[in-house]
């Protein structure tokens, strides 16, 4: 190999392993608080598929749920921010995937193309399937929360 492109490539590499779990922290830390924020003021764009999903839950009207939901994400995302409080943040997400999922069980005529459950997902499924990614970024940043720096 080119000594300059190797001396090139370990650089890049040691700047990834430098920000890179500290990137996808902020990542998740904006979106959970920046999403979660619009639902308690009604103006998330998911908001009547929450309400929906969460039709058949106790205790709180729909909307009320919502806003509860809403107020969960913004603290996903502060205990994101702080390397002190990721297992925190990992629970909490934990317990919210759950529910993020259950449209495309409760909801599957909103979920899939009429006549393609399970393979062809609409808009708000494919939105909801894209959590696997959060879900990843989890399993990085908690596999790397004992990595000695």
């Amino acid at each position: 190999m080119n000594p300059h492109f190797e001396r090139l490539d370990h650089k890049v590499s040691a700047f990834m392993q430098r920000w890179g779990i500290v990137s996808l922290r902020v990542s998740l830390a904006i979106i959970f608080i920046w999403f979660g924020l619009l639902k308690p003021f009604g103006l998330s764009s998911a908001q009547t598929l929450v309400e929906d999903t969460m039709r058949w839950m106790p205790l709180l009207s729909p909307h009320l749920w919502v806003v509860v939901i809403g107020f969960w994400e913004v603290a996903i995302g502060i205990t994101f921010l702080f390397k002190s409080t990721v297992r925190i943040a990992i629970a909490l997400l934990a317990m919210q995937m759950v529910g993020t999922f259950m449209p495309l069980v409760i909801l599957p005529t909103v979920t899939f193309q009429e006549g393609h459950f399970p393979y062809a997902p609409t808009l708000e499924g494919q939105y909801i399937i894209k959590n696997l990614l959060i879900i990843s970024e989890a399993l990085v940043i908690g596999g790397n929360l004992t990595q000695k720096k």
